[in-house]
């Protein structure tokens, strides 16, 4: 084919003016043409433009195990709901115990240092933040010479209902009940555990902050009971979000996970509701309705290129993308 003899630097170019579609079906023509669009580097523009493709806002490949053609025709499974849903798990409600579990074998360690129970975690680099029901946060070690030891505790002096630790490991935030006088989102210096600096000024009493999700050390993604998720840049300003999306049926939002690019995913409190965003668009991309007869919230979310995973209050559920079946969101 006469197309595939000019320079690469030329082809290139060429391919870049084209859509997904022509993509493979230009890649139809001949055994030459489907081995040179099947590389990554044709992809890569595309992929960087679409939902949930593996790779964040700044290029870093997250997935680099799966061409990049296949996660471009999953992500159209993503944006129009075409996935297969399977009950991986079952289980029955249990204390509020931390419990860290060695991979590699049965061992485990179980933490008691709440008077509470424990209503979130989260763990990097070495430590692990807790937050309780009793108004404090506390911070765990990992490493071995100070395995399960208590670093310190600090009073919130209000439910801590969400935790996240900065990529850069410097700071974390507390997201709270917002029933005292004290901002709902609030950022601590891991290591001296002084309060830093506190996110927005508008929160009504009750607005509680029910999950954080950071994207850089500078941006992060938060939602809770007053309905919105809320996108803050630290670079700009602490005390407003620079954008926000509303769950259009007024309900409280449990949980957000984010592909660190342009799509979202958040856990609705009421039948297991899911809901797939686009950051550069104001309503919702898709919804997904896991127990229609149940009236659970999604307490917890997570995501890769494939797969979604989302916790009930009892079940564990997984939407598979790769399929060609649709599922229905009803």
């Amino acid at each position: 084919m006469f197309l595939f003899q000019l320079p690469e630097d030329v082809l290139f170019l060429v391919l870049s003016y084209l859509d997904p579609r022509s993509l493979c079906r230009l890649s139809q023509a001949c055994k030459r043409s489907y081995m040179f669009i099947s590389r990554d580097v044709v992809w890569r523009k595309i992929a960087k433009d679409i939902i949930n493709s593996g790779l964040t806002r700044q290029g870093i490949d997250l997935c680099p195990s799966i061409p990049l053609k296949d996660r471009v025709r999953v992500s159209h499974n993503w944006i129009h709901g075409v996935c297969r849903k399977e009950v991986l798990l079952k289980w029955k409600i249990n204390d509020g115990k931390i419990i860290v579990h060695d991979r590699g074998s049965d061992y485990s360690v179980e933490y008691y240092g709440h008077n509470q129970e424990v209503n979130c975690i989260d763990c990097k680099g070495g430590v692990i933040v807790s937050g309780s029901r009793d108004k404090t946060a506390k911070i765990w070690a990992l490493t071995p010479d100070r395995f399960g030891q208590c670093l310190h505790t600090i009073p919130t002096y209000d439910r801590v209902w969400s935790v996240a630790i900065s990529p850069s490991l410097c700071n974390f935030v507390t997201g709270t009940a917002c029933c005292e006088n004290f901002a709902p989102l609030r950022i601590w210096d891991t290591e001296r555990c002084h309060l830093v600096s506190c996110l927005g000024t508008e929160f009504r009493r009750g607005a509680g902050v029910l999950d954080i999700a950071y994207e850089s050390p500078f941006q992060l993604l938060t939602c809770g009971y007053d309905t919105f998720i809320r996108y803050w840049d630290l670079r700009v300003c602490s005390r407003k979000c620079v954008m926000e999306w509303e769950e259009p049926h007024d309900s409280a939002l449990y949980c957000i996970k984010t592909d660190k690019n342009h799509m979202i995913a958040s856990g609705s409190s009421y039948y297991g509701v899911v809901r797939l965003w686009d950051k550069r668009q104001t309503r919702c991309l898709q919804m997904f309705q896991l127990a229609p007869t149940t009236s659970s919230p999604v307490y917890s979310l997570c995501f890769n290129t494939t797969h979604l995973y989302a916790a009930l209050a009892s079940v564990l559920y997984s939407l598979d993308f790769r399929t060609a079946t649709s599922q229905s969101r009803k």
